[in-house]
């Protein structure tokens, strides 16, 4: 069985809104992986590590954003409004969306 690959960030549907492309937004927010890495052609394994990973950096703000210092708080604002403009562009709604990877 061939493994899984991962499309990249910037082809997923409507904007990549989904649950893979928030852990690799974080993963940007906290310099684990490059903003202008997309995570394309990664095995789910490899998600799966980023995911620990992310994890683990939210662990001292108790995963929540309004407890990130400032400088890490003005990054995942940043990220996540070019995120979500991008999304409404490429037709994501978020009353509609019920769909998740």
């Amino acid at each position: 069985m061939k493994a899984k690959i991962y499309e990249g960030i910037h082809k997923q549907p409507a904007g990549a809104m989904t649950p893979t492309a928030n852990i690799i937004r974080d993963a940007w927010v906290f310099g684990i992986i490059a903003e202008d890495e997309t995570c394309a052609g990664w095995t789910i394994q490899g998600i799966e590590a980023l995911y620990d990973k992310v994890s683990h950096a939210w662990e001292p703000y108790g995963h929540l954003m309004s407890n990130l210092p400032p400088e890490l708080r003005e990054r995942y604002v940043r990220i996540y409004a070019k995120a979500v403009e991008q999304a409404r562009a490429a037709g994501w709604d978020p009353e509609l969306d019920a769909d998740s990877d």
